[in-house]
């Protein structure tokens, strides 16, 4: 008897390539509507900030982070800034926008936001831990600050910088809010952050960027 051998035809081969060809269509359209929601998120991040201070300012007349009212008068647990050089009701939020000091204006001012409702997040400002400093969709701290420019050639009056974001989301978050490049416009990036330095010339092929957008 002779042995027949069975294997697959060119149909069943079409198909299952078919198939193969499907999900990975799914997984990358799938990929792409992740990113979609990240840039989204991110640009939402820069876009409520200006919300948060000409909220407070409309309520209370002073700058959150910089405000000097009497302690508590505000909400419970409030805080005024303590950090050395610091002046409140100057009509600046002093501090750096990376900065973790729960004492400096820049930091006090998620407490602030948050403790008369615009934002939410803890108002426990005992230390950065309990601050729960905001963050951004891909885990890059979220800051404020006013003075000095954070990216050479910005030119505004507040300035909102995010790290931690990858190159392809940098790119398409600028592209979506600005003009998608990384030395000009509202919105800058940086591979490596330097506060003395402009914007990046080009995107890097990979890694991780901190964006600033002046205000």
């Amino acid at each position: 008897m002779k042995n027949q051998q069975s294997g697959f035809t060119l149909v069943e081969i079409a198909i299952v390539l078919v198939i193969i060809g499907l999900l990975l269509g799914g997984v990358l359209k799938g990929q792409e509507l992740i990113n979609s929601a990240k840039v989204k998120n991110m640009a939402n991040d820069f876009r409520t900030v200006p919300i948060f201070i000409y909220g407070y300012q409309d309520k209370f007349k002073r700058l959150p982070g910089d405000d000097d009212g009497a302690n508590d008068s505000r909400f419970s647990g409030y805080k005024k800034a303590t950090a050395s050089g610091q002046t409140q009701k100057n009509g600046v939020i002093e501090g750096l926008w990376n900065s973790s000091d729960v004492t400096s204006e820049n930091v006090l001012f998620w407490q602030h936001v948050r403790g008369v409702g615009l934002a939410s997040g803890s108002i426990d400002f005992t230390s950065s831990t309990t601050a729960s400093l905001p963050t951004n969709a891909e885990g890059g701290r979220i800051g404020i600050q006013m003075t000095p420019v954070p990216i050479t050639g910005m030119s505004g009056t507040y300035y909102v910088c995010s790290e931690n974001i990858s190159t392809k989301t940098a790119q398409q978050l600028d592209t979506t809010v600005d003009d998608g490049k990384p030395d000009s416009g509202t919105m800058r990036a940086q591979a490596t952050y330097d506060s003395t330095k402009g914007g990046d010339s080009t995107w890097p092929a990979s890694g991780s960027m901190v964006v600033c957008m002046s205000m």
